[in-house]
This record gives structure tokens, C-alpha cells and sequence, in this order.
């Protein structure tokens, strides 16, 4: 039997109620990270004291944060963050059944307290967290009939902030069919519970079930809450039955993920290493468009042929094309040397953030070395004049230009 943990906790005096001001979000993010931290480094030596360390950061939360301004989003993708990393050593506890109970009760009181839906990772896996059988089917009982009153009511909208904590517990303790007609009660299909029902229907080995329930919310709404993580279950359950060309075109490329477009090309290539990734790219490059925008994933990719196709359109960033051609210039000269030109022509277009003059010194500058390395400076020379004959180009832009060529007809340049 688990002992009761009695560690003392360092992030508690740093997470009383009302303790934050409206302007403290940084802090309380700085404040989830230790906390993260030393809960952590309690896991490694005893992990039950850190699973109560985990159930008494998340009763703290709210109290704790309820002034402070979440409008810019950063305190709420802290705290899901926080949550999401944590919840694991709350489940994987060697802790017997009369602990865990407890901390069932203090964790459904602090879910039905939170104000703004902070512990909603640890809602979505209540049913994991409660392990035990028997308190499974303790908690998916509890609410059943005031979810079912509110669902079945489709004239007003009452939030049941049990919802899916109820719904883990029916899929944990096995209730499928029950799960299922419940979530059926509502008005409107929302993945946040409906993931419940596709993963219930894929545990009872009704797979085209699930991958059809899903489905159909990506088809009712073009970009429906959880679009990824609706793409992905439906994309799992194609590579899982042998259909990966199929997954791969109605589920990854559409549900390829990353704040660059080179995550994105990485992610999918991680997830379909038996596809060819210079395929990858171009078909990324046609499914989501702005060409121009994927040409560092197409250079840091070394498929520099696609690299240039993608500098020439007028959506490439100029200053990221004049950093390009300054990386290559010794490596990849005649790329270089194309990519500098590229910037130039844009440049004279008055593309780019807050596009300077110096900009095009820097790259000519570029552009010339470039074309010194592979013996074609006249061919160079003249594009350069080319460019500075458009008689719309951006007039300052246009006699920097100029000023530049002049200096290399002297030999100064």
C-alpha cells in the first residue's frame, strides 16, 4: 500500500488564491515551469508524492490566476501545456485505491470550481487518472443525469463542466454503448466530445465506424474546432489498416502541423518516412499554397531547384531571399547569385516588410561575389542593368540600384 505523500512543496506559497494581478501572466508562466520542475524531480525518487504534487498545482490554478488578463492566450497554452506534461504521473502512481480516490474528489471539486476551463487536460483523462474499476464507474455515474438533462434540452445551452470528465470514465470503465447515446443527445456535434464516441467505436473494433464518425465532422465544416486532431485520428486508422497513400492525401497533407512551413514539411516526413520528401514538399507546396512563403523550407531542404521557383513569386520574402544568397554564396554560387537577383526584382516591386535601400546594396554585394565564384560578372552586370531599367520600380530602390552599378562599371562594387 502507497504511503501518504508528505513532501514539502516549494511552488505552493507562489500559488495562493488571488496572488496574481491582472498583469501577471508572465510570472504565473514562470511560476507553472518550477512548479513543473521540482514535481518532476520528486517523480524520480517518489512517485506518489509527486502524483498529490500534481493534484495540488491543479486545485491551486485557478484560485491563483483567477485576475490575471488571459486575453493574449499565453497563461492558457502554459497552463494546457503544464497539465498535459503532468498528467502521466498522475496516471502511472503506484498509489492504492483509497489515495486515488481522494484525489478524485479534490480534483473534480477544483474542475467544478475552474472559472475559465484551465484543467480541462486533466478532465479529458479523468477516466485514466481514476485507474481503478470501481471508481470509474464512481464518477462516470455521478452526473450522468444532469449531462443527460442538458443535452436533451436543444431550446437553451447548459454547460456541464463534468461533461467530459464523465465521458473518460464511460469510455475507461468500458461503457461504450452508454457513452455513445449520451453524446448522441446533443444538438450539436463538437469534436471535444465526440472524440469520446470515435475512440469508444475504435476500442470495440469498429474502426470504419469510428473513422466514419469522424469524418463527418471534417466534411460538415470546413474548418471545424480540432481540425488536426480530427485529421490525425482519421489518418491513424488509414495507416493502421494498410491504406497509407489514402491517409496520407485526405488526412496528413491537410493536417500537416508546425509554425514554419519547414515543421510542417518535417512533421510530415516524420510521419511518412517511407514517402519520398521531395514529393512531400511539392505536394504541400500545391495543397496550401503562397508558394513564395515555402521557399526556406525548400532551401533548408536542399531541393534548391524548387528553392528558385518558389524566390521568383511575388509572396517571397525579400530580406529572407538576401539572406539566403549571403549563406550560398561559397557553397551554391550560381543559387546565390539567381536568389540574389530574385530579392533585387522584388525590391524594385517595394515588396518585403519595411523594405530599405540598403537592402539592395547588401544584395548586390551578394549577387556580384556570387557571380565572380562561377566567372559570369558581365552576365550579371547586365541583368543587374535589366532590373534598373523598369521604369515602374520603386524610385529610391531604383537609384540605389543604379548608384551600385555605377560603382562596378568603375570597379568600386
Amino acid at each position: 500500500m502507497a504511503r501518504n505523500p508528505t513532501h514539502k512543496w516549494a511552488f505552493k506559497p507562489g500559488m495562493r488564491a488571488g496572488l496574481y494581478s491582472w498583469r501577471s501572466s508572465a510570472k504565473a508562466v514562470d511560476r507553472l515551469k518550477s512548479a513543473t520542475s521540482e514535481i518532476k524531480a520528486v517523480n524520480r525518487s517518489d512517485p506518489v508524492a509527486a502524483a498529490d504534487g500534481v493534484v495540488a498545482l491543479a486545485e491551486r490554478i485557478w484560485p491563483a490566476f483567477e485576475y490575471i488578463d488571459t486575453s493574449s492566450g499565453a497563461l492558457g497554452n502554459a497552463v494546457y501545456r503544464t497539465l498535459t506534461d503532468l498528467v502521466p504521473i498522475l496516471v502511472d502512481a503506484p498509489a492504492d485505491e483509497k489515495t486515488r480516490a481522494k484525489w478524485l474528489e479534490r480534483l473534480r471539486t477544483a474542475i467544478e470550481e475552474d472559472g475559465v476551463q484551465y484543467l480541462q487536460p486533466i478532465s479529458d483523462r479523468f477516466g485514466e487518472i481514476a485507474v481503478f474499476p470501481d471508481l470509474q464507474s464512481e464518477h462516470a455515474g455521478r452526473d450522468l443525469d444532469m449531462i443527460e438533462m442538458a443535452w436533451s434540452d436543444h431550446t437553451s445551452y447548459a454547460f456541464v463542466a463534468t461533461s467530459t470528465l464523465t465521458l473518460s470514465c464511460l469510455l475507461e470503465a468500458g461503457q461504450h454503448e452508454e457513452l455513445i447515446e449520451l453524446v448522441g443527445l446533443q444538438k450539436h456535434r463538437f469534436w471535444g466530445n465526440d472524440r469520446f464516441v470515435a475512440e469508444a467505436l475504435l476500442r470495440a473494433g469498429r474502426e470504419d465506424e469510428a473513422l466514419a464518425h469522424a469524418d463527418t465532422l471534417l466534411q460538415q465544416d470546413r474548418d471545424p474546432w480540432g481540425y488536426r486532431d480530427i485529421a490525425q485520428f482519421c489518418e491513424a486508422i488509414l495507416v493502421r489498416q494498410g491504406r497509407e497513400e489514402e491517409a496520407y492525401r485526405r488526412f496528413g497533407l491537410p493536417s500537416a502541423s508546425g509554425n514554419t512551413y519547414l515543421a510542417m514539411w518535417r512533421d510530415l516526413v516524420k510521419r511518412y518516412p517511407d514517402l519520398d520528401a521531395r514529393r512531400i514538399l511539392t505536394d504541400l507546396i500545391e495543397a496550401h499554397g503562397s508558394i513564395g512563403k515555402w521557399f526556406a523550407a525548400a532551401k533548408t531542404a536542399k531541393y534548391l531547384d524548387i528553392a528558385l521557383e518558389c524566390a521568383a513569386q511575388p509572396d517571397a520574402a525579400p530580406a529572407t531571399l538576401v539572406r539566403a544568397a549571403r549563406d550560398f554564396v561559397i557553397k551554391e554560387p550560381a543559387f546565390a547569385a539567381q536568389v540574389g537577383l530574385y530579392a533585387i526584382a522584388h525590391l524594385l516591386a517595394g515588396r518585403g516588410y519595411e523594405p530599405s535601400p540598403s537592402d539592395i546594396d547588401e544584395a548586390v554585394a551578394h549577387v556580384t561575389a556570387a557571380g565572380a565564384r562561377i566567372e559570369q560578372e558581365g552576365r550579371i552586370l547586365q541583368e543587374l542593368k535589366r532590373l534598373s531599367a523598369n521604369v515602374a520600380a520603386d524610385v529610391s530602390m531604383s537609384a540605389r540600384l543604379r548608384s551600385r552599378i555605377a560603382d562596378i562599371e568603375r570597379g568600386d562594387g
